[in-house]
């Protein structure tokens, strides 16, 4: 495994600069514990690759996620298996490509914001399908008990509480518990009662007027982490945060104001409120483990759904570089996302710059507690090995992403390929493509497929297999598209 021991991570550079951990590889070695019995898996909504202090932030504060890398594995090339958030937690859930589970965009997508456009999206899958298992599923089939707390919108969009939507709540998908997940995809505010004066209500138990949802679902981990102290348990903690709309604490808000000063490239006060809210909620969930004498016995995923809110207008939110753009796009900053894996019986302090991806932490949570994964169909792969410090069994693989839709912040249908340094991104419209060398240019600033034809031949061949293999949707011409015409109705 290509790694190295770290204390902070600072991806601002033409390559990434590490630090040297305060612990050295043999110390780090001899506080390897025993099997993890529990696992609890956070996933951040629109979590910027470069949003935290040990990811390379010059503003947002995160010390607990920064002590939780120097627990475990922090990987600087993982990615989310779309640049949205619905189809990654779908891959999150089953460890299937969204393409091959046809879960390609957000519930319920774009389309009420389209006037015309070039192409037709697809008829595609707006809920996670029965058919397919969660990791949910299988842990309670071994007797674990199940949580998911926080965003779930993997629920087709149709009357809030009405057969068809508890049909696919996460209850109904393997969880034993569920707190704050229906279909909806993000709250009307951040503070209770959480609508914001919207008809959009996510599912959560009566809150007082002006407790904040990041802080409330908090407070309901910790509850069922007590609860089940003595139990085997697998706790999904998606968050609500950091995705819109940007609210903080006031007195967070403050805090940052304070901070902010000409040259820094992180400067929104009230997201990085919402950042360290979210941190401190991390922090708050792993001291509740060291309390209950469960921290050794527990594995801790942290990652993204998509690339942070990097909007190439007015009204910046974060900023992903040395990534391109963001959420939404078609580039490495609407797919690359932070991830730590800490296991108690795997290396501390180490950072991994082998490429992972949503699929994989299906495999790598059965393989962890010693199941089998081996008998469902993912397209991920166990990360294990490199969470333990063993030979990198994975070897070189091909990463994939299909998004057969328009994002009003950026993306047209397109399919793209990772395979070894090489990125190339086909569009649906025209067949044209675009080649980058990630080792040299992770930024996606030199395009490459003219220089470098015989690459793009062999690149575009296993996307093209690929694409036939998953039996992918992809999208038509539109015989009404009339290009004198928006195509949006509004941007975001």
């Amino acid at each position: 495994m290509k790694d190295h021991h770290i204390k902070i991570l600072m991806p601002f550079n033409k390559k990434v600069i590490y630090l040297l951990l305060l612990i050295s590889s043999c110390a780090a070695n001899s506080l390897l514990g025993s099997n993890p019995k529990n696992v609890i898996l956070f996933l951040v909504d629109d979590w910027g690759w470069t949003d935290g202090a040990v990811f390379g932030s010059d503003l947002y504060e995160t010390p607990n996620i920064d002590g939780l890398a120097q627990r475990g594995v922090l990987f600087t090339q993982a990615y989310a298996s779309c640049t949205v958030c619905s189809p990654s937690r779908a891959s999150v859930m089953t460890g299937i490509y969204p393409a091959k589970l046809r879960v390609t965009d957000w519930i319920d997508g774009h389309s009420k914001n389209y006037k015309n456009t070039p192409l037709l999206e697809p008829d595609w899958t707006k809920k996670l399908e029965h058919s397919r298992v969660t990791i949910a599923e299988v842990l309670q089939g071994y007797g674990y008990k199940t949580a998911s707390i926080g965003k779930w919108h993997l629920t087709p969009k149709v009357q809030p509480g009405s057969d068809q939507e508890v049909a696919y709540c996460p209850k109904a998908h393997g969880f034993d518990v569920n707190i704050g997940g229906n279909q909806f995809g993000g709250p009307g505010s951040y503070f209770a009662p959480f609508s914001g004066g919207r008809k959009e209500m996510i599912n959560m138990p009566q809150a007082e007027v002006g407790e904040h949802l990041t802080d409330r679902l908090t407070d309901e981990a910790v509850k069922v982490i007590t609860d089940w102290k003595d139990e085997a348990f697998f706790i999904y903690f998606p968050y609500y945060a950091v995705h819109a709309p940007i609210q903080g604490k006031p007195e967070l808000v403050d805090k940052y104001e304070g901070k902010i000063k000409p040259g820094l490239r992180h400067k929104n006060a009230v997201y990085a409120s919402m950042i360290e809210t979210m941190d401190r909620s991390i922090g708050r969930v792993i001291e509740t483990l060291e309390q209950l004498g469960i921290a050794g016995d527990t594995m801790i995923i942290l990652t993204g759904d998509n690339g942070g809110l990097d909007p190439r207008d007015s009204g910046r939110v974060t900023d992903n570089h040395p990534l391109r753009d963001g959420k939404g796009s078609v580039y490495e900053g609407g797919v690359r996302v932070p991830c730590i894996i800490a296991s108690p019986n795997g290396e501390k302090g180490v950072v991994s710059e082998t490429p992972v991806i949503s699929m994989d932490y299906f495999s790598t949570i059965l393989a962890a507690l010693n199941l089998d994964f081996q008998s469902y169909e993912t397209d991920g792969k166990n990360l294990m090995p490199l969470v333990m410090g063993e030979e990198n069994e994975l070897g070189e693989r091909d990463l994939f992403w299909h998004y057969p839709h328009y994002h009003e912040l950026g993306a047209t249908p397109y399919s793209a390929i990772r395979s070894g340094k090489y990125r190339l991104i086909e569009y649906h419209l025209d067949g044209n493509v675009e080649l980058y060398n990630l080792h040299d240019d992770m930024g996606e600033r030199k395009e490459l497929s003219r220089q470098m034809p015989d690459v793009v031949h062999r690149l575009k061949q296993r996307l093209h297999d690929w694409l036939e293999d998953t039996k992918a949707q992809i999208p038509r011409k539109n015989p009404s598209y009339d290009p004198q015409s928006p195509t949006f109705k509004k941007r975001l």
